[in-house]
């Protein structure tokens, strides 16, 4: 006689009540989870890496302490439930395989990014590719408490000396008078007493440092009684005597990389290289040269305009979307920072004046204007905020300008000792990127000054 073996009633129902997980209903569950949030809130694979990994380390995070949780009380008793997962943990399944999903996705994007040429860091790629790919809240954020903690303070003590701009000029009363340039009167100390040498122009290269008058000459002086150690540099630039050219970088702006790179067959006459403006993407201004329109213009900006016959100006631009003929080349870059010899007083916190950073927080800006002779004026400087460099710009001239880039890594002017684009010197030594710069290909639209 059979003996009828003993099932446990708990046993007996699980095919039927509790089904087992099925990893592929949700792994598909997750792939429709993310296209949707992809098609409907267009978050950027950049800012959906972001999301994503706080997801999977909230997971995790979650995880442990929920383990950690069930140690201490179960009084060291392990236990697995088996069947069918509950509501809750099948949505947890779900959307962290989204994440695992989307964080997959952004890795391919973001090694594609950072293997293109370029000549920037790893961090300031990452940082850009994040930027350009949803995530500029992100970068904004993290950058503006950044640049809050690093702020200086008021006041402390007083430097010394200024540092060594320019090269050696000729003793007094024995300068060599120029044709076309005017000698520039130096700069007024705004603090008191200055230091020797400040608000002095001094030429940029040997062979026209005895001349009352150099194609390019720079001055150092400290711009605010506030902040007594920062110093403000700039150069004042003769388009009488000098010739400008702009050139395209390797992704900046779009579709307009050449060389990237000061040509080398025009490098014996190079006086001088400094940074271009803002990203396309970030400023939306309008990019012309050598007959090429890479970005349309727009009208109420801002704009550096070179024309054939030798004319250079800062100016509000009205035209239409392409420059007319007898237009070398135009740069745009948000609305202009001086008029009239005055600061823009609409001037404001604003992501106009600094895409991720507005206004307010103290960070390398450069700017670019004309003076009533029509020279250029270039003048960057640490911690400032858009007005307090167009109070720069007006102190050293300026009648109408315009803000060029910001931050550190982007704010650069080199100029050149000797001919051939030798003895390469920065400006100021603050400025993060070497002082051969643009003589190799870089990421970003930029000028060069040439001797006539």
């Amino acid at each position: 006689m059979e003996t009828a073996t003993h099932i446990p009633l708990r046993a007996r129902r699980q095919p039927w009540g509790r089904r087992p997980r099925r990893p592929g209903v949700e792994l598909s569950a997750a792939a429709i989870l993310v296209a949707v949030l992809a098609i409907v809130f267009e978050p950027g694979v950049g800012l959906g890496a972001v999301l994503a990994g706080l997801v999977v380390v909230a997971r995790g995070l979650v995880s442990g302490t929920v383990r950690t949780w069930r140690s201490a009380f179960s009084g060291g008793r392990r236990g697995r439930r088996r069947g069918r997962a509950r509501p809750v943990r099948r949505i947890v399944s779900v959307v962290t395989a989204a994440a695992v999903l989307t964080l997959g996705l952004a890795a391919f994007s973001y090694v594609g990014a950072v293997t293109s040429p370029s000549n920037s860091s790893l961090g300031i790629r990452t940082v850009e590719w994040l930027r350009d790919n949803g995530a500029a809240g992100v970068v904004s954020f993290a950058e503006r408490v950044y640049y809050t903690l690093t702020a200086p303070a008021k006041g402390g003590p007083a430097l010394r000396r200024l540092p060594q701009v320019g090269v050696a000029g000729a003793a007094p009363g024995t300068a060599r008078p120029t044709k076309d340039g005017h000698p520039p009167p130096a700069l007024k100390p705004v603090i008191r007493p200055s230091l020797p040498g400040e608000g002095v122009w001094r030429a940029t290269q040997h062979r026209f440092a005895v001349d009352r008058s150099a194609p390019v000459m720079v001055a150092t002086y400290r711009p605010d009684p506030s902040y007594p150690r920062v110093v403000a540099g700039v150069a004042r630039i003769d388009p009488r005597r000098t010739r400008i050219a702009l050139y395209a970088g390797l992704k900046e702006p779009p579709g307009g990389a050449g060389s990237a790179e000061v040509p080398p067959a025009s490098r014996s006459t190079l006086l001088a290289t400094f940074n271009s403006g803002f990203k396309h993407k970030d400023g939306g201004g309008g990019f012309f040269t050598d007959g090429r329109l890479l970005e349309p213009m727009q009208p109420g900006l801002a704009t550096l305009v070179a024309k054939s016959g030798g004319g250079l100006d800062v100016r509000v631009w009205h035209g239409g979307t392409r420059p007319g003929p007898g237009v070398l080349f135009a740069r745009q870059n948000l609305p202009p920072i001086v008029e009239h010899g005055r600061a823009n007083p609409r001037l404001s916190d604003g992501p106009e004046w600094g895409y991720t950073l507005g206004n307010t927080v103290l960070v390398w800006r450069s700017g670019l204007g004309v003076d009533r002779h029509g020279d250029l004026i270039y003048a960057a400087a640490p911690d400032q905020t858009v007005r307090r460099l167009a109070r720069i710009l007006v102190h050293a001239g300026a009648v109408r300008a315009m803000e060029l880039d910001i931050n550190s890594y982007w704010v650069s002017f080199n100029s050149y000792a000797k001919s051939a684009a030798r003895r390469p010197s920065k400006l100021l030594s603050g400025m993060s990127r070497p002082a051969a710069r643009y003589l190799s290909p870089d990421d970003r639209d930029f000028f060069a000054v040439y001797a006539r």
